[in-house]
């Protein structure tokens, strides 16, 4: 008897064997293809707290909108601004504290990553850790990079109708930053009106769950510090 595969190797109508193609997960396909810089926007004057990751070609990548006055131990992330297609959530044990450490989870639970703010010394200066799934160590430090430009955009945003243009006048950086040193991304306060812009840059190279991870990082600081500017 014939073996199959001489027979399928002789026969030109059979189709070809391929390989299986590995199916990516809902954060690989929303991360896929990004067009960097990133841009955030806020919504400050909302009566609930929105926002908006997209990328340089427009494509949000992702979307929160959460209730004014609402505790944050649980922010939910969506694909996009229809809020069907639930991509992760945020969450902490602890809400009235500090340093308390806010875990990243995907749609079906599995960890993305978490992030922290640094105590006491996050209150003068913005200063978090972010870290990646089952590692205690430090992945990443946020750090603002020029203190001066934060302090003045946040003093000076309490004063009536001067504070409406501190954003075309001060721009904080915050730089995310290995334990090697290397900068991996540098977020950037924009010129605006009436909203919080902020545009995020990719420096280094990093897989898409790490692009998540830091782009929820930044979302989250944004989501604790805007009190402050």
């Amino acid at each position: 008897m014939p073996r199959v595969e001489n027979e399928m190797s002789e026969n030109p109508y059979l189709a070809p064997q391929t390989n299986p193609i590995q199916e990516t997960d809902d954060i690989a396909r929303q991360m896929q293809g990004l067009q960097w810089p990133l841009s955030l926007s806020f919504k400050i004057l909302a009566l609930a707290s929105q926002a908006t990751v997209t990328d340089a070609n427009g494509k949000v990548v992702c979307y929160t909108k959460q209730k004014l006055f609402k505790f944050r131990e649980h922010v939910e992330i969506f694909t996009d601004k229809t809020r069907t297609t639930l991509l992760a959530e945020i969450k902490t044990k602890k809400i009235i504290d500090w340093s308390a450490r806010y875990s990243f989870t995907d749609a079906q639970g599995g960890e993305i990553g978490s992030v922290g703010r640094k105590g006491w010394r996050s209150i003068w200066r913005a200063h978090y850790e972010v870290f990646n799934p089952g590692n205690e160590s430090i992945e990443f430090s946020l750090r603002e990079e020029n203190a001066g430009a934060k302090f003045f955009d946040s003093l000076l945003g309490q004063i009536p109708i001067i504070g409406m243009a501190t954003g075309y006048f001060f721009h904080p950086r915050y730089a995310a930053t290995r334990s090697s040193g290397e900068i991996a991304m540098r977020m950037t306060k924009q010129a605006a009106f009436w909203e919080g812009k902020f545009l995020i840059e990719k420096l280094g190279n990093l897989s898409e769950r790490e692009e998540l991870n830091l782009v929820m990082s930044y979302l989250m600081m944004v989501l604790l510090e805007r009190k402050r500017g």
